[in-house]
């Protein structure tokens, strides 16, 4: 990590929602997906990323907002950098927390992000006021009416959408074969040939199929499936070892590399601010 990049993580005990205040310059993170909906505001500089096949440009202000699985990067193209706060939203925590308010909309499937960015005063703050209560552990009424809050706040950004349903084509089923063999053997150390044996196809055909369904190659899709998972273990205050060799890594090492490649946060570092337990 550059020496004026910083990352300041909490996990909230009740929600289960991590909080994160961030700071970068220059190339902040490769692309990458979160198990999470994601909720920010850039606070400071131009904030530049990829997201559903869009460059965006997030100036101080400004929410940006991710579904679970959407494959993001970031990067900063101006001096100084960028700097945001933002919360990660669990997906069964956000429905459960819709479904129950009255005032929602129709739970007749997965709530969805309208926009990638948004010009929201009225969002940025109560995103904001969110953050502050759940990041410096605020009593525990002040953390949900935060929350109730910002589930307000986004009312007027999500819709319902249904499950996708698995495309036609056939590629597009070659490559839903793919993942659901590597989500299935996601602790293994898995290569394509596996995966060609498991589709019928060759392994050229599924990293093709793979790539233009869900935007990675199925390499970079592993791996991050393996980051998420190794992110519910250290939360869970497995140690970095143990975590590394349960997921395939070849040691605790390989599984540092990536993980401060795709969160800037070495996977102790990230066991500690979750845990509070000792390296």
């Amino acid at each position: 990590m550059a020496s004026a990049n910083w990352v300041d993580l909490s996990k909230d005990k009740d929600s289960g929602i991590e909080t994160i205040h961030a700071h970068f310059e220059g190339h902040a993170y490769d692309p990458h997906w979160h198990d999470s909906y994601l909720v920010g505001v850039t606070q400071y500089g131009l904030q530049q990323f990829s997201c559903r096949r869009q460059k965006h440009q997030s100036l101080p202000g400004k929410v940006f907002m991710l579904e679970p699985g959407e494959i993001h990067d970031g990067d900063a193209v101006q001096p100084g950098g960028f700097t945001y706060h933002m919360l990660y939203l669990d997906p069964q925590w956000l429905g459960r927390e819709l479904a129950a308010r009255r005032d929602s909309l129709s739970s007749a499937g997965d709530p969805s992000f309208e926009n990638t960015l948004a010009q929201d005063p009225q969002l940025a703050q109560a995103t904001s006021l969110a953050f502050q209560a759940l990041h410096g552990n605020d009593l525990r009424i002040v953390r949900q009416t935060a929350l109730d809050g910002l589930l307000s706040a986004l009312g007027g950004h999500l819709t319902w959408q249904p499950p996708r349903p698995e495309g036609e084509a056939p590629w597009s089923r070659v490559a839903h074969r793919a993942r659901e063999y590597l989500h299935a053997h996601l602790h293994e150390d898995i290569g394509l040939e596996q995966l060609a044996a498991a589709t019928g196809e060759s392994r050229f055909v599924v990293s093709r199929a793979f790539k233009a369904e869900f935007g990675l190659p199925p390499h970079a899709y592993l791996i991050q499936l393996k980051l998420t998972r190794a992110r519910e273990g250290l939360a869970l205050g497995h140690t970095p070892a143990t975590v590394a060799a349960d997921l395939g890594f070849a040691d605790q090492s390989h599984l540092g590399r990536w993980f401060r490649r795709a969160y800037q946060l070495t996977p102790a570092h990230y066991r500690r601010l979750c845990t509070n337990l000792p390296d």
